[in-house]
This record gives C-alpha cells, structure tokens and sequence, in this order.
C-alpha cells in the first residue's frame, strides 16, 4: 500500500499532548511521519498516548522517531527509562574485541524501549569518525576514530535496532566528523582533499549504504562544493547517491538549526531541489511547519519508492531475554 503522504517533511510537535489543532494540521498536510523530542516525554503511558494520537491524526501507521543516542542526546530519560553511556565512551569501556558486541547488545535494549512506546525509529547509528579536532557537541557520540572500527559499531548499532522491529536512520552523511563548529549554532567548513575524504570519512557510509534511512550534515566539503552545505547541495547529495551508493530515503538534519542560510522555505525548497527526499522539522513551530510545506512541494515519485521500501525494511522482533542481555552487557562495561 503506498502510503498517505502528502508533504515530504517529518515533524515535531509542541507538547506532551497533542492539540486539536496541530491535530487538524497535520490531517491537512499529510507528513512523511514524526520525531519526539524531550518536550514531547513524561510516562510511558502518554508517550504511548501521544504517539497513537500523531497516527489517528493523519489516519496511518506513520513513523515515529526519536533521538536515543546515549549520553547526551537521549530523551527517554531515568526514572522511566535507562540511562545510556556516550557511545565513544561504552565502546571505549567495551575495549576493540567486545564493543561491537557491547554496541549490538545496548541498541537491542533502546529498540526494544522505544517499540514498547509505538516508536518506531531511532536517529543512529552515526558512523562519523571522531577525531581530536572534533566539536565536542558531536564527539562522544562518535563510535571511534578510525573508519574501519566505526564501520564494525555502526553496523552492530544497526542490527541491535533492526532486530527489535526500529528502523535505523544513518547520520550524518557523508560524515560530519571533521566539523569544528557546532552545527546547531554555526556553519562547518572542511577543507582537506576529496581524496582524504573518500578514503575515510566516506567510508563508513559507503559500507552502510544498504541502510534504508539516511540523514544528510550540514556541513561544507570545500574541495566537492565550497558553496553550500551538504544538506542545500546537488553536487553533494549526487555524491551520497552514486558515489556513496545509498539508495534508501534521505531526510535532512534539522533543518531550524543555524548551520542553514535563509528562512525556512528557504532551507526547505534548497534541501528539496539538492536532491533531499524528506524534510526534518524539529521545533514544533506552526508557522515554520507551514513555510515547510508550502516551499517543500509534494513527496516526488523517487521519494515515494523509497519510504515505501524503508517503511517495509521493518523485521519481526527477536524473542530474547531482556536479562541476560543486561547482565551480559554490564560484564563488557566494567
């Protein structure tokens, strides 16, 4: 069944609750799916709540995403739910002969918190190499420092999500481990040579490519396009394409933070015309919501393929026992 989508965006919402009228807006607009953030979270029962209410509003099983990385950026937090080392830190703990089994065993548990709620995907694995000149807004969530070890984690992430039904989204393509800005707040530039990044900050993602959800970076590849960020660029999204080799739906990072020139519909009609499937709107903001989707135009019908095949790369869940695979995994972090 193609699925009911109108507009290519993902969106958030303002609340824990939803209104009637961002009810009605999002019936009227019809989006790709959704993304909650830490605003959008208090008990298990009204995430479970609020995720149904986002589905009756567009009148489908639309996907709903989160960011549960670990560290810093997870919003299904303690008492509700388990807190999460950074993951450079669980890998480090783990030491090279277990993390990826350590990396395998915490995503299978995050996954199976988020499929209790009605979530249905999470914003990892980043297979972004952290270096030492790496923002600290991004570091500790890289997996390593070297293309060939973040290559093993980030495919361990991958499965640990799959095999409990959630949908994995690989981010930030084509790596975003070289910024030295953060890119909520300021515009990265990068500026070693193509073929330094091929070898290895594009590495990671080649061997990924058979992912079936990306997230685009908002940086600047100085040597492939000195003009715009990945996100605004046709040169660079043609890259991820063919170079790259993904093939999956390619969403935007979000696209409110500041990395970004223009206004909104800006952002959203470049992403658009770059070569970006989907629009991520992240804030919740009507009037923001509605410049997306009057610049962001329909979901095309290379797009519609795509979130059709990714919407059905969904496994039946492993039967496993929760326990055994927190004791086994408190034994590879000591």
């Amino acid at each position: 069944m193609t699925p009911p989508v109108r507009s290519p965006a993902i969106f958030g919402c303002l609340g824990p609750r939803l209104d009637a009228e961002e009810a009605a807006f999002f019936r009227d607009v019809a989006p790709v799916g959704f993304i909650l953030f830490a605003r959008n979270v208090d008990t298990p029962a009204q995430v479970r709540r609020l995720c149904a209410d986002l589905r009756d509003a567009v009148g489908w099983d639309a996907p709903i995403f989160i960011d549960q990385e670990g560290g810093r950026v997870q919003r299904l937090r303690a008492p509700h739910w388990r807190e999460w080392l950074p993951p450079l830190e669980q890998a480090q703990r783990a030491g090279p002969d277990a993390a990826a089994r350590a990396m395998y065993l915490r995503s299978l548990l995050i996954a199976r918190e988020h499929a209790a709620l009605g979530i249905d995907g999470n914003c990892a694995p980043c297979a972004d190499i952290a270096r030492p000149e790496t923002h600290p807004f991004l570091r500790n969530r890289c997996y390593g420092t070297e293309a060939r070890s973040v290559t093993l984690l980030a495919r361990a992430v991958a499965e640990g999500l799959a095999d409990a039904g959630v949908f994995a989204v690989l981010k930030h393509m084509p790596g975003h481990g070289r910024g030295t800005l953060d890119s909520h707040h300021d515009l990265p530039r990068v500026s070693v040579p193509r073929d330094l990044l091929e070898a290895e900050d594009f590495a990671p993602f080649r061997a990924l490519s058979d992912l079936h959800w990306g997230m685009s970076a908002h940086l600047v590849y100085e040597a492939i396009d000195p003009d715009a960020p990945a996100t605004l660029s046709a040169t660079m999204i043609r890259l991820i394409r063919e170079d790259i080799g993904f093939d999956g739906l390619l969403m935007t990072d979000d696209l409110s933070m500041n990395a970004l020139p223009g206004t909104i519909g800006d952002r959203a009609a470049g992403a658009r015309a770059a070569g970006c499937d989907v629009i991520l709107h992240c804030n919740g903001e009507r009037a923001e919501m509605e410049a997306v989707v009057g610049a962001a135009g329909a979901l095309d019908p290379a797009a519609s393929t795509r979130l059709a095949r990714a919407l059905g790369s969904r496994r039946a869940p492993l039967s496993v026992d929760e326990q055994a695979l927190l004791s086994e995994l408190a034994d590879l972090s000591r």
